[in-house]
């Protein structure tokens, strides 16, 4: 690593040493940092000495490569961002020209002095490290592949600079030679041919050519060499954009990845910096070829072929660099990448990871969908509404990048007669495809010019899947995971023709992502257990098969594996959230596992799971009670689904929940979540709150509560089993046991709050009371606030209440 890198690494400590070192401004640090390398390989010890030409040369050698730097910073300018760097090192090239253009050996002097004390520093500073040794951190260390490509565009940097210094050399050869042989050619109109003196010149020029065509052959040996390791950067290049494009695509479908480019983009534009740098170079080559040519000269020859190889490699780099930085999505209703909706807007970004750009030619990109359809016979066909085009623009505020951000733009599939389709339709296209496993994809098209090359970059979408209805979301989003799950060609636009089968890690993982991408907690392995069973059957292992049909069609319930999972998925995000979080839900367990879990528990122990028979997702409670003889007995409560639970949360159902029996006073059987917590102490911090009433106002009514009640009758009580064969039989029927009302509104009349008051049917013949007249005291709620107040009511009133008390919850005649 060269001597800079490494003091830039220092502690704060001995970088404020470094800092004192160059107060003085004998050397500016701006200096030593853009041409480091190059200060770093020169022998200034011995152009110190005295009298020493190297010296001199290796001065303006230094004010040239500060003029090359200057030129680069203009090249890249935007928006004046570089007017402070440029004003720096233009004063600091100033500076350095007045102190030492009469005396260079003293800038030597200098130079050899600070590379001294700077070694000195890194010293020191080893030796403090190697005593105390630290145990480096997880984000202080970079990946192998992060280093090789950091020390190969190192050796770049530093093998340009080197090539530089050497063609500058070879231009004062040959500006040395023509002087002398244009002299040469005077002398030959007034000297004798036969002159020893004329002859010796001869010989010094024949020398002087000979070192020439010696330099232009090093220097051509340098740029072949320098390719060569462009093309290996190239490929650890392309391996990490690789990787990115596997991550991006990973991270559509769920997966936590990190998907930014600074880092990449980072890379390519030093890597083109570093190639456009030698096309100069090479075009310097060619200007000395047209001043100075000869016989078997290597110019001539070989320079065409190596200027024509580096071409090849900046289009290369070029296209590669031109990406999809944000795939196309929708902002509503949900922000699913690459599902997109008919007359519905979204959004899609590319960008040029190589950030250079030529202001006096505006970079236009165009985008259109599917540009080759000729494989696509059958396919639906599409417009892209509003602008296609849009000219490539530093991203602003961040001026992170050159991005082409398409926002606000929508599609509308064309007409066309007989096709046998309705708009909207899930029917069969042309091609054999359901139109939820027919692939679209947007292609960007880019002209790009820089520095006199003209190239036009191209950069493609992953397929997407494009629907009428927000009803084809789930199944349009099955095609999404399974394509991206499974293949890594995104113009492979016919997949869905015959889609090859998944393994279940690859499945497992996928179904993991999903969960923790919607509710920031994944799958645990018993979870993926008993999914992996109920799709493969008993054990699933790595070998075991998926099928698309099994995944996304077929199905025992008329619905299909993956709707039961995005169904759960909707139901965990709206009404279970915090509970999925806390572990509270074991979810995905068999009811084979369920019975075997419960059994080796206290009665009362309960888990709750999800319901693998209904469509858009159900959770129940399954709990463990011990008849006489001490032998477990399983109850299930009928599956609450989404519209159930958004009128009573799960955690209020679990507080409230009883059994009925015939002379059985109602109790609750939830008592411990598995495997012993408490009830109260794991939904304690879910219940919800009471809500405060006016103390002041009159109180016209009784509270009531609304719960979840099962009824059983005393004789099924022992017969109990774990199955249930019909959940609509009686025997877990939930129903809404509520407080009376003292007064009873008439039916759709609202009551205090504007709330609609839930009345009683009376038994047959029992006629209504009048108002504020007691309708009914139920012996098994506890005694509330309100009747407080009965003592201080009339007599009258409670006229019909020994009838009243003998009616049963469970009577024939008695309805809610």
């Amino acid at each position: 690593m060269a001597l800079w890198q490494q003091i830039l690494m220092l502690d704060s400590v001995y970088l404020e040493q470094v800092h004192k070192l160059y107060m003085d401004e004998r050397l500016p640090m701006e200096v030593r940092e853009y041409i480091a390398y190059w200060i770093e390989e020169q022998d200034w010890n011995q152009a110190a000495q005295p009298e020493s030409s190297l010296a001199c040369c290796l001065f303006y050698t230094m004010q040239s490569l500060l003029d090359d730097q200057l030129g680069r910073l203009v090249l890249s300018e935007e928006n004046n961002s570089n007017i402070l760097l440029k004003h720096n090192l233009h004063r600091s090239k100033v500076h350095l020209q007045a102190l030492y253009q009469e005396h260079p050996e003293q800038l030597a002097h200098v130079i050899d002095d600070l590379l001294r004390k700077e070694r000195e520093i890194l010293v020191a500073a080893s030796a403090v490290s190697q005593a105390v040794v630290e145990t480096p951190t997880a984000a202080s260390m970079t990946s192998s592949q992060e280093e090789k490509i950091e020390a190969r565009l190192a050796e770049m940097r530093k093998a340009i600079q080197s090539l530089k210094t050497s063609i500058d050399q070879l231009e004062l050869l040959q500006d040395s030679f023509d002087f002398r042989y244009k002299t040469q050619k005077l002398l030959e109109s007034t000297v004798p041919n036969t002159d020893p003196g004329l002859i010796r010149r001869m010989q010094e020029l024949q020398t002087m050519l000979n070192n020439v065509d010696r330099s232009r052959k090093d220097v051509l040996a340098k740029i072949q060499e320098l390719l060569g390791f462009f093309e290996t950067l190239r490929d650890l290049l392309l391996e990490e954009l690789e990787a990115w494009k596997d991550r991006q695509r990973q991270a559509c479908i769920g997966n936590n990845c990190d998907t930014r480019l600074e880092q990449l983009e980072r890379w390519f534009t030093a890597n083109a910096e570093d190639l456009f740098h030698l096309l100069q170079l090479m075009q310097t080559l060619e200007d000395l070829q047209g001043k100075l040519t000869y016989d078997q000269d290597q110019l001539t020859t070989r320079l065409p072929q190596l200027k024509s190889r580096l071409k090849e490699q900046i289009l290369f780099l070029l296209q590669r660099a031109f990406v999809v930085e944000i795939q196309p999505t929708m902002p509503f209703p949900c922000r699913r990448p690459l599902v997109l909706r008919t007359n519905q807007k979204f959004s899609v970004r590319a960008r040029l990871l190589v950030k250079l750009m030529d202001r006096n030619h505006p970079m236009e990109a165009k985008i259109e969908i599917d540009s080759d359809s000729s494989n696509l016979a059958g396919f639906r066909k599409f417009n892209i509404l509003t602008s296609n085009t849009k000219t490539l623009m530093m991203d602003k505020p961040q001026m992170s990048g050159l991005i082409c951000d398409f926002r606000h733009i929508s599609l509308r599939e064309q007409k066309s007669c007989g096709s046998g389709k309705g708009k909207g339709g899930k029917g069969i296209n042309e091609g054999g495809l359901s139109v939820l496993e027919e692939l679209h994809v947007i292609t960007f098209t880019l002209d790009y010019c820089y520095q006199g090359l003209q190239c036009q970059l191209q950069a493609s979408t992953l397929p997407m899947v494009i629907i009428s209805n927000v009803n084809q979301m789930s199944s349009a989003w099955a095609s999404v995971l399974w394509f991206n799950m499974l293949s890594r060609d995104p113009l492979n636009q016919r997949f869905f023709v015959n889609p090859p089968a998944a393994t279940w890690p690859q499945l497992s993982a996928v179904l993991s992502w999903q969960f923790s991408s919607a509710t920031e907690k994944g799958l645990n392995v018993d979870q993926l257990k008993m999914l992996g069973e109920k799709l493969c059957g008993s054990p699933v292992t790595a070998q075991s098969i998926i099928t698309w049909t099994q995944f996304s069609k077929d199905s025992p319930h008329n619905f299909s594996f993956w709707t039961w999972i995005d169904g759960i998925l909707l139901l965990i995000q709206e009404n279970l959230l915090q509970l999925w979080r806390k572990d509270l839900i074991m979810g995905f367990v068999s009811r084979k596992r369920e019975r075997h879990l419960l059994k080796k528990k206290r009665g009362g122990t309960f888990l709750l799971r999800f319901s693998e028979s209904t469509r858009n997702g159900g959770i129940t409670c399954t709990w463990v009670e011990y008849d006489d003889k001490g032998s477990p007995q399983f109850s299930a409560v009928e599956p609450y689904t989404k519209e159930q639970l958004k009128v009573l949360p799960l955690p209020d159902i679990i507080h409230n929940y009883h059994i009925l029996a015939d002379e059985v006073i109602p109790e609750n059987p939830l008592q411990y979540l598995y495997p012993d917590i408490p009830r109260d102490e794991a939904f304690g911090p879910y219940y919800s709150e009471p809500k405060e009433e006016d103390k002041t106002e009159f109180k016209k009514y009784l509270k009531r509560h609304l719960i979840s009640v099962s009824s059983r009758q005393p004789e099924e009580a022992q017969a109990l089993d774990f199955q249930i064969a019909d959940p609509s039989a009686s025997d877990f029927q939930d129903f809404e046991l509520q407080a009376p009302n003292c007064q009873v509104p008439e039916a759709g009349v609202p009551g205090v709050n504007g709330e609609v008051e839930i009345g009683l049917v009376l038994p047959n013949g029992l006629e209504e009371p009048e108002q504020g007249g007691l309708l009914y005291q139920d012996p098994y709620l506890p005694q509330l606030e309100e009747e407080q107040h009965l003592g201080q009511m009339p007599p009258e009133l409670f006229m019909a209440s020994e009838e009243l008390q003998e009616l049963k919850l469970y009577d024939e005649d008695f309805n809610f």
